[in-house]
């Protein structure tokens, strides 16, 4: 069993003062616009504020606010409701995501049919936020890759630590109501504040698996949901997390062809070299790392990260070429590579914060070391570019709760109105996931397939096949009568 010390915690604490940004006010019916903070960028965003429960066990009882942004339709004629967002992460804010999807070309059509709802999810940002004053070797919730067995166990004790200070932390007492869930419960208070009997959603990444519960628990309260690069039917679970070793070597032929093409970088003039290459380099690192502290781990780390973006396979390709020449190599990154692409600024304690609370809280993690340690061997071959960073251990194995309630189960029950898009080669959320989820969807679904590669899809990568189908689907509500595959753009 898992400790208790939050129960003594929450005990304290609601008995003393109520914790930063929780107030015991009832929730408001209605949302009052005003402007939004100093730290929130974008322009025409109004703001607002939504008490709700911190404990929907116990709808009465203590409350959180949530902090809500929204970019209103000029086209009264043409609106047809509300369309909420999630930018990802676990743990990415998201007050100013309505203005970026503007900016980033969200059509005009769209942004006439719908004020556009941001929300900074319980935890995060402007939302009572969470901290764990995460020491600076934890920067990433990408588990490290793991050498062998000594490396599962001594890693377990980096993330032993991280576990505990989140669960002696000065936000410890909501600690085990941080879910995915109980936002999914917040956005339904959201739509009720908004006079709105029913919502449409935009998410991507994780968002996909906080679209998924929300209209499993609020089927008929859910209009048009749109899920980009879906993590799968069980969030961000054991099993998600070993998927990353999927996802690289699913991604990395893309990267291997660019290099190739680009005989200037030295990497090979076929892919299968630039592939040979990968794996010469992390060998050489784990022997001898970098004079700048660049070793295998790190280098391993930093191409999946990289990969999310085709226009960042420059940078990694001279990072390669620097490592393989021996010459200066750029610094490591201090923070969390991971974050949404047009998110504001945020403190990465606090992303990764959230992010820990919510994949702990979600789900029900092994917590054996050896578990992990026979995951790593497992999947050190069976995908052994990542895989061993996938299948290690987290702090979610030594989490300071218990899940307080069954996770949310995806099912086919509901009305026929989710539309998934996924690139096929996305190292984050492999394609593997968001097939898993259209199964469980059943007809509730249509999945749209990219013949591209890298995270998310809809107006982040230039295939208009793939935009138009989305565009037509948030704004006529029409789908595809069947699965449909878009091809390269």
């Amino acid at each position: 069993m898992r400790k208790t010390v939050l129960a003594v915690l929450v005990a304290a604490v609601v008995a003393s003062l109520t914790p930063a940004g929780v107030s015991l006010a009832t929730t408001p019916d209605t949302l009052n616009w005003g402007k939004c903070p100093a730290d929130v960028p974008g322009a025409g965003l109004e703001c607002a504020t939504l008490d709700v429960p911190l404990d929907y066990r116990d709808p009465d009882g203590q409350t959180i606010e949530i902090a809500v942004s929204r970019l209103s339709s000029t086209n009264p004629e043409q609106r047809r409701g509300v369309l909420l967002t999630n930018t990802g992460g676990p743990g990415g804010v998201g007050l100013n995501f309505p203005a970026t999807l503007r900016d980033n070309g969200l059509p005009q059509s769209v942004l006439d049919s719908y004020d556009v709802i941001g929300m900074d999810p319980r935890g995060v940002g402007h939302s009572t936020p969470v901290t764990c004053d995460l020491p600076a070797e934890y920067w990433t919730n990408i588990p490290e890759f793991a050498l062998n067995a000594d490396d599962v166990a001594k890693r377990a004790a980096t993330v032993k630590n991280a576990a505990e200070r989140c669960g002696s932390s000065a936000s410890a007492p909501v600690l085990p109501h941080i879910t995915t869930a109980n936002t999914a419960r917040d956005m339904d208070r959201v739509r009720e504040a908004l006079g709105e009997s029913k919502v449409s959603y935009f998410g991507i990444s994780y968002g996909t698996y906080l679209g998924s519960v929300y209209t499993t628990l609020f089927p008929h309260r859910s209009d048009r949901i749109m899920l980009d690069s879906a993590t799968g039917p069980g969030g961000w679970d054991a099993a998600f997390s070993r998927m990353f070793g999927r996802g690289l070597e699913d991604r990395l032929p893309d990267f291997a062809e660019f290099a190739a093409a680009h005989p200037e970088y030295g990497l090979g003039e076929t892919p299968e070299q630039v592939r040979a290459k990968y794996f010469d380099l992390a060998a050489r690192l784990d022997a001898k790392p970098s004079p700048e502290g660049f070793d295998g781990k790190l280098f391993r780390h930093i191409t999946f990260a990289e990969l999310y973006y085709d226009r960042r396979m420059p940078v990694l390709a001279e990072l390669w070429r620097a490592l393989d020449t021996g010459n200066p190599v750029p610094t490591p990154p201090s923070g969390a590579a991971e974050q949404a692409p047009g998110a504001a600024e945020q403190p990465a304690d606090n992303y990764l914060a959230s992010q820990l609370h919510v994949i702990c809280n979600d789900s029900d993690w092994p917590e054996a070391v050896a578990t992990y340690q026979r995951n790593v061997a497992i999947d050190r071959i069976r995908h052994p570019m990542f895989g061993a960073a996938g299948a290690n251990i987290t702090p979610c194995a030594f989490w300071p709760s218990e899940p307080t309630e069954p996770q949310v189960e995806i099912t086919d029950r509901g009305p026929s109105n989710v539309l998934i898009l996924q690139n096929l080669r996305d190292p984050a959320t492999p394609l593997v996931g968001a097939q898993e989820l259209r199964k469980a969807f059943g007809d509730r679904a249509r999945m749209v397939t990219a013949d591209q590669g890298g995270h998310l899809a809809y107006l982040y990568l230039d295939n208009q096949c793939a935009n138009d189908i989305v565009t037509n689907f948030l704004v006529t509500g029409q789908r595809p009568r069947h699965d449909f595959a878009c091809g390269q753009a």
